[in-house]
């Protein structure tokens, strides 16, 4: 870590440092704004004490970040269009940075501040959208260029369909618990378990069952959200100091020839192929001088970027060895040629054994690329499990009692809890992003129709609005921050 702070110039130095620090406090109020949704429920049945359970959720967050790989982390990075990563020079890099991480941290503490479980992921989310749509703005490139959106409409999928999921199976879990067991104490509320057992605490297995599920809610929590975190630490390295962070350096030599042989079965693919993707990609066409200038993924330019790329990896054993701005160019080719797949994969007229074919591809092409190193894990994980043990308590209220007519149940909170772990797990899979606040808090609230409690009318519709408005709030915020800060870098 110490030589990403050599050779730098003093700006870009405090630049890095502030963007760091940026990034690392959207992942603290991140802790304490998303954790309450993990505790709430184990706290409110008094399942654990608060402090204890707060602690414990900090450290299954942390462990979560350092479990849980970089999937979700590049499924975030790659909203913005391969044009804007691959050409983004330091001040803009500032700007993008700043503006977007400005804008989430501003809509979350507000939030928060107002005890409204809203989304951390769809106000990061919303932000990079407003960011990557006024940067075409501001460029005059056409609007459905300005983001990528096909991961935007994946990522909304998720974001839109896990709430829904969370509030059906939720339900269900608790239906199917009332079928089983429906004279047992865990139908009670802690308040009737006082009142009629003169007990505190639930009974064991629900107490255990409870505990157990907060804290896969935490891990869970940890490795979709603090990928989030890891993926907006790598823009900023990646923006402001690209010599060092374009390409994993310390790639090994194996890895390397992976990335070359990857290229080579890439080019064989496509001929393969010719019959079906020979328009596409105008292959035969295309000649090696034919790049531009000013480079830009263009899959007519296919075969002369693999040409490209062979050429700067040839006999290349370590990135060391490469030049800061021959290292930068690998990267640009090798987004573009995992750009130009992933459109490639999504034509009619491949059959599905292909498609298998070109996304193993894929994966061995964007192997040097996709990356995070360990101190960045760890430094999102601190952040993050620090954050979870602090400012839980203004969400806590209103998922335990205000979302239903009535007090949670014991069972109502451990179906909330086992769907929430069990979807966010589930998206973890898959890389994709989901808002752990959606999930639980329709998950509860699916416990109370089945319930037949009801719902608070005036908590569902702030909850309700908060999800509606946080999307299009957090991308005016984040796109109005970066026009301002584009002219003010002229």
């Amino acid at each position: 870590m110490i030589d990403l702070f050599s050779g730098l110039d003093a700006w870009v130095l405090v630049s890095l440092l502030l963007a760091l620090t940026f990034v690392l406090a959207f992942e603290f109020i991140n802790g304490f704004h998303d954790t309450a949704n993990a505790v709430a429920t184990v706290i409110y049945t008094k399942a654990m004490p608060p402090h204890l359970a707060v602690f414990f959720s900090g450290v299954f967050n942390f462990l979560g970040v350092l479990l849980g790989g970089v999937g979700v982390a590049y499924a975030i990075v790659h909203l913005l269009p391969v044009e804007l990563l691959i050409n983004v020079n330091t001040g803009h890099g500032l700007a993008m940075v700043f503006s977007l991480l400005a804008a989430a941290i501003t809509w979350n503490l507000g939030t928060w501040y107002f005890g409204i479980p809203a989304s951390s992921s769809h106000t990061l989310i919303g932000s990079i959208l407003g960011v990557g749509l006024a940067n075409a703005l501001i460029n005059d490139i056409p609007l459905g260029d300005g983001v990528n959106w096909q991961k935007a409409i994946d990522i909304a999928m998720s974001l839109v369909v896990s709430p829904m999921a969370g509030f059906a199976v939720a339900a269900l879990v608790l239906l199917g618990l009332k079928w089983w067991r429906p004279l047992s104490k865990m139908h009670k509320t802690p308040e009737h378990r006082r009142k009629l057992d003169d007990k505190k605490h639930p009974p064991f297995w629900n107490r255990l069952v409870l505990v157990i599920s907060a804290m896969g809610v935490s891990f869970v929590h940890g490795s979709n959200d603090g990928q989030k975190g890891i993926g907006l630490i790598m823009l900023v390295l990646i923006g402001i100091v690209p010599a060092k962070f374009v390409l994993d350096l310390n790639s090994t030599t194996y890895q390397i020839e992976r990335t070359r042989d990857a290229t080579l079965h890439m080019s064989q693919f496509y001929q393969r192929n010719a019959a079906t993707l020979g328009e596409f990609l105008a292959l035969g066409k295309a000649k090696s001088t034919d790049l531009p200038e000013q480079f830009s993924c263009n899959p007519q330019q296919t075969e002369p970027t693999i040409a490209a790329l062979q050429a700067s990896l040839k006999g290349v054993t370590d990135y060391h060895t490469l030049e800061a701005d021959k290292r930068v160019e690998v990267r640009r080719y090798l987004l573009c040629l995992d750009d130009t797949a992933k459109k490639v994969g999504k034509l009619p007229g491949l059959d599905a054994r292909e498609k298998a074919d070109l996304e193993k591809l894929r994966k061995d092409l964007t192997a040097t690329t996709e990356y995070a190193p360990f101190w960045v894990i760890v430094a999102v994980a601190l952040a993050l499990g620090l954050g979870t043990m602090v400012g839980w308590k203004r969400v806590v209220l209103t998922v335990g009692e205000k979302i239903g007519k009535q007090g949670m149940t014991y069972a109502q909170g451990m179906s909330a809890q086992i769907t929430a772990a069990c979807a966010i797990g589930m998206a973890n899979v898959f890389s994709l992003p989901v808002s752990t606040t959606h999930v639980l808090s329709s998950g509860v609230a699916g416990t109370m129709v089945a319930n037949k409690s009801g719902l608070q009318g005036g908590t569902v519709k702030t909850i309700l609005l908060a999800w509606v408005l946080t999307l299009p709030a957090s991308m005016g915020l984040a796109a109005g921050l970066f026009w301002l800060a584009s002219k003010a870098i002229g």
